[in-house]
């Protein structure tokens, strides 16, 4: 398992979601709170290792990490 130094304000539990359940969740989650807020993502979906960067870059958000937690991915990102 991997660690992160990285400390989420909010976490969205998209485990068991399939595509594009997780990033869905995450873009719902993000419209909801303020700039600057870190929002972690935990999600089995592999496909969200490559959607997540690429919707973050467009919409202007930050990319901090992604962690391979073993059966799921952490994925921590700021609103902008």
């Amino acid at each position: 398992m991997s660690e992160t130094d990285i400390q989420a304000d909010v976490t969205v539990d998209a485990i068991g979601s399939a595509c594009p359940g997780p990033l869905m969740d995450l873009i719902g989650k993000i419209k909801d709170v303020d700039d600057g807020t870190v929002v972690e993502l935990l999600t089995g979906d592999e496909g969200s290792k490559n959607d997540v960067p690429e919707w973050v870059e467009e919409a202007n958000h930050e990319l901090l990490d992604i962690v391979d937690e073993g059966e799921h991915w952490a994925i921590y990102v700021k609103k902008t």
